[in-house]
């Protein structure tokens, strides 16, 4: 499978820049691989395709605000900063990737805030783009951290061409998200209001949460025309013994066990038994899926609407077929379907 395969004309104009009103209220295109069917609904309907034991898998991990802009020491120079993880509590270093990268070296101080409330000096070179720094802060850690995010933006995608605003904080975050360490939301969670989970769980659906803290290696571009020689990103996640007993009795009973988002459909790939059954696990995970690829647990997919040449794309075009899937994305675009995070949603079934 190549690189170029995934390549198509996405106009600016279907890259959503904000979000519907009401979460449960963007579009979803449901289509059938099996039968070529698509169907164009609202999200809120995606209630008449489950039923009574049914299984969602979500993600329920948590973004924070990683996104923050200083000025580097004498010069004064305009630097941003994309927090990743941090890696000593203790002595509150964290990895980030730092932009323009070519003005940043070991000993440099960068200055944030207002006053130049918080500094950080830079302790290590990992890559050409990532950096090592050490924040200097006197103070307990839970205060440390609250005064760093206070600093930082929610860290909106790229293709997102406008400033981050309030409303940001809130729509690009799941109601269910609970383990903070997230850089990029799990975009199909986000359709899920209250109202909705509700009624879901009224039809006697069962909801099993694990945790993906995707990082910015999900947008990073492939630069290989060979997708087998493509090594993915790590990303950290935690599937824990209540959603594995919850997914393995649905799989055993022949029940639908619906992936929410690529975070997901990846992360129990990593984590499943020769017999087909997920397990548990806390660790990471490199698993770069595409076509062709036959998967072990779902029986179905909820995603957006991706990119050109993403990693979410390949998935999604492993999952319900290469050709299928392309044909779908071509409907998408001339129906006037929103991509990206804060776009329309696809059920494959």
């Amino acid at each position: 499978m190549k690189l170029s395969k995934f390549r198509f004309t996405l106009p600016d104009k279907l890259i959503a820049l904000h979000p519907v009103p009401n979460r449960d209220e963007s579009r979803l295109m449901v289509v059938s691989p099996k039968t070529g069917k698509i169907e164009h609904k609202i999200f809120k309907d995606i209630l008449g395709y489950f039923g009574d034991k049914d299984v969602f898998i979500f993600n329920d991990t948590m973004v924070f605000p990683a996104h923050l802009c200083g000025n580097k020491e004498k010069t004064g120079a305009r630097i941003e900063v994309f927090l990743l993880r941090e890696l000593n509590a203790e002595f509150r270093l964290w990895d980030v990737l730092v932009d323009p990268a070519r003005k940043i070296r070991i000993g440099n101080k960068l200055y944030f805030g207002e006053e130049d409330s918080m500094i950080a000096e830079v302790i290590d070179n990992t890559t050409s783009r990532g950096r090592t720094l050490r924040f200097l802060y006197d103070g307990p850690h839970d205060e440390f951290k609250k005064a760093l995010y206070a600093l930082g933006e929610m860290p909106i995608p790229s293709y997102i061409k406008r400033e981050v605003v309030p409303d940001d904080a809130e729509r690009y975050q799941t109601i269910f998200a609970k383990n903070e360490g997230a850089v990029i939301a799990p975009a199909s969670g986000l359709h899920f209001s209250r109202e909705l989970m509700k009624r879901l769980e009224i039809r006697g659906c069962k909801f099993a949460f694990i945790t993906v803290h995707s990082g910015l290696g999900t947008f990073r571009d492939i630069e290989v025309e060979d997708l087998t020689k493509y090594k993915m990103d790590s990303e950290e996640l935690m599937v824990g013994l209540e959603a594995v007993e919850m997914v393995n009795q649905a799989k055993d009973e022949q029940r639908k066990i619906c992936a929410v988002g690529s975070s997901v459909l990846r992360a129990i790939e990593s984590t499943v038994t020769t017999k087909g059954h997920l397990k548990e696990y806390t660790g990471w995970t490199n698993k770069f899926i595409f076509p062709p690829y036959d998967f072990s647990v779902a029986t179905c997919l909820l995603t957006n609407f991706h990119m050109p040449l993403s990693t979410m794309l390949m998935q999604t075009a492993a999952f319900g077929g290469y050709a299928f899937i392309m044909d779908t994305y071509n409907t998408a675009i001339k129906e006037g379907y929103r991509f990206g995070a804060y776009g329309d949603a696809m059920l494959i079934l």
